[in-house]
C-alpha cells in the first residue's frame, strides 16, 4: 500500500483527528477521555497538535467546558461524516460485502494495491 506523505495524514495528526471528534462530539474534554480511556491532559495535548498544525483554535474554554470555534465546528461536520461512512464501509465488509475497491476502474484498483 502507498503511504502518502502529508502532515495531516501522519499516524500522530490522525490520532489527534480522532481525539478532536470524540472531544466535539461530547463538548468534553473528561468525557472524551472517559470514552478514550487517557486523561484530559492527553486530550488537551492532542488537540493542541491539531491547532498547532491549523493555526487556529478549535475550542473555547469559556470557564469550566468547551465550545468549538467555527473551525471546530467545520472540522468536526466533516470528521463525523468521514468516521461514519468509515464504519458503515466497515460494517459492509465484515458482513461480506463488495468494498468499494472492487469497483474501481482496473487501472485505479493496480495502482491503490500496490
Amino acid at each position: 500500500m502507498a503511504h502518502r506523505n502529508d502532515d495531516l495524514l501522519s499516524l500522530t495528526v490522525l490520532s489527534a483527528l480522532e481525539v478532536f471528534e470524540v472531544s466535539a462530539r461530547h463538548l468534553s474534554l473528561e468525557l472524551a477521555a472517559s470514552e478514550l480511556n487517557v486523561t484530559t491532559e492527553e486530550i488537551s495535548r492532542q488537540i493542541k497538535v491539531i491547532e498547532d498544525e491549523l493555526g487556529i483554535p478549535l475550542f473555547v474554554r469559556p470557564g469550566t467546558g468547551v465550545m468549538l470555534t467555527s473551525a471546530g465546528k467545520d472540522l468536526y461536520t466533516e470528521l463525523a461524516s468521514i468516521f461514519s461512512k468509515a464504519s458503515d464501509i466497515e460494517t459492509t465488509i465484515k458482513r461480506g460485502g463488495r468494498s468499494r475497491m472492487s469497483r474501481l476502474p482496473p487501472t485505479m484498483r493496480s495502482r491503490r494495491s500496490g
